[in-house]
């Protein structure tokens, strides 16, 4: 950052390598303060204003890779490099998609070490520097986590050029809400934006929808009609769940996304369409590739830039926001003075897993109102029994051992809240895990689907546990 001196925290329970690193920094002019275990850094960083934080992932008391998130929301919003002496490719992954500017393998160098700092240094006095853009439009899309600021800037990037875009993201994350937003912040917002649900379209059908058709082009054609593309001229074409796109289809739209022109089914003249395409799925396109279901060029065609839309489970921060939003908005559809949230409907939203992500909480919430009535208050009551019913086996499922369900008598000490609740959920996570194990046999990707977790998300809470997937 020029002459200016940045502060930097590492969390680090190797003392000689903090020693070290700390001196390198201090005589590059850098304050630096060291923490020793995942509490005391997390301390710190709710307390003073950091630019940069050097985390190990594996501390005394945790993962640091579990409390990323949670640095990176804190009020500086430091710019997080993960160091590690047990990489792992899933680790890396989850470290980049949570934010980390970088992830270095230990044991390095003092140089190594540096390069990174310098580049993250620089990257944030720009960021600080850059005038704050117009506000954009995002409708429907709540949150102020890092994980949904990282979206917001993606959402602003891909607005202000033209080219291709993937969201990819879980059922019910709201791919649809930041392919809108895009093309409500871009230069085409005033011309249509064409939405295709790929899933819905039978293949004898597909052909007609997305290009169009001339009068007796087939049986049943009546009339002609213009295709979706076509009607996207000037605007921006959505194709929704573009994964599930028939292969017989996926050659013919390869061309059209190159040249922009196509004939429709029994035309004979090629037909020009100027449109900006944003594609989204919720399934793994690299492994379809891999197993022939989807056309190699036209994933790398599509993909010219990538929007991740984080599962609800991953930017928990967010949830009572978006839940009093939606609140809020479905009273006010309906004609209805505003209720409240109860302690203890804010305590069973943030019990749950939402494995339907917001889609499932917004349906939630919106029964939770219908159930209260006239009254002016929701209470975990009004919640639907399904997600009553699960809450409570979770309860029970924490309390089968005796030793880690609650004491009878009042302790001399009570834990904070916030403690308390971590080493309830640890424990409660861990036989999960167990029974996760025991049900899925070994396979991963029942495990995944039965969980309702990605891979890396899995191996990497497998490994704070020091737990395998197999029996």
């Amino acid at each position: 950052m020029g002459d200016v001196m940045a502060e930097i925290l590492i969390i680090d329970d190797d003392e000689l390598f903090c020693e070290l690193l700390s001196n390198a920094f201090t005589d590059d002019g850098h304050k630096v303060d060291c923490a020793h275990t995942l509490k005391s850094g997390l301390r710190l960083v709710s307390k003073r204003y950091f630019d940069i934080v050097f985390l190990d992932v594996r501390l005394p008391d945790g993962n640091g890779l579990d409390k990323l998130t949670e640095i990176r929301d804190s009020a500086s919003a430091p710019e997080v490099i993960i160091l590690t002496g047990a990489g792992t490719p899933n680790g890396a992954e989850l470290a980049i998609k949570s934010g980390a500017w970088d992830y270095i393998q230990k044991p390095s160098t003092i140089s190594a070490m540096t390069l990174p700092l310098i580049r993250a240094l620089q990257y944030r006095e720009e960021k600080l520097k850059k005038k704050p853009s117009a506000v954009l439009k995002m409708e429907g899309i709540i949150g102020s986590s890092s994980r949904m600021k990282a979206c917001h800037d993606l959402v602003s990037e891909a607005a202000s050029c033209d080219a291709s875009v993937l969201i990819t993201g879980e059922t019910g994350t709201g791919k649809e809400l930041f392919a809108k937003a895009i093309h409500e912040n871009s230069p085409r917002a005033s011309r249509n934006f064409v939405i295709v649900d790929c899933a819905s379209l039978t293949p004898s059908l597909t052909e007609s929808t997305l290009f169009g058709c001339e009068k007796g082009a087939y049986t049943g054609a009546d009339y002609s009609r213009d295709g979706l593309i076509k009607q996207a001229n000037g605007g921006t074409l959505f194709l929704d769940e573009i994964g599930e796109l028939p292969p017989s289809i996926q050659k013919s739209f390869l061309r059209v996304l190159q040249e922009h022109r196509f004939r429709s089914l029994g035309g004979g003249k090629e037909i020009e369409s100027d449109f900006r395409l944003i594609a989204a799925t919720n399934r793994h396109l690299d492994q379809m590739v891999m197993d022939g279901l989807f056309r190699e060029d036209l994933f790398f065609r599509i993909r010219s830039m990538t929007l991740e839309v984080p599962p609800l489970r991953e930017h928990l921060n967010d949830l009572i926001e978006i839940a009093a939003y939606h609140a809020a908005r479905i009273c006010k559809r309906s004609h209805m003075e505003p209720k409240k949230l109860s302690s203890d409907f804010v305590e069973a939203l943030r019990s749950y897993t939402w494995p339907g992500n917001v889609r499932e909480l917004v349906n939630a919430v919106e029964r939770a109102i219908a159930a209260a009535l006239s009254a002016p208050t929701l209470f975990a009551k009004h919640l639907p029994s399904a997600i009553r019913v699960k809450l409570a086996q979770l309860k029970a499922f924490g309390a089968m051992s005796g030793k880690d369900g609650p004491d009878v008598g009042v302790p001399a000490k009570l834990p904070l809240l916030k403690v308390f609740r971590e080493e309830m959920y640890s424990k409660a996570e861990e036989k999960y895990l167990q029974q996760l194990i025991l049900s899925c046999h070994g396979d991963i990707s029942e495990a995944c689907r039965m969980s309702g977790l990605g891979r890396a998300r899995l191996y990497e809470i497998l490994t704070k546990h020091h737990m395998k997937l197999s029996n």
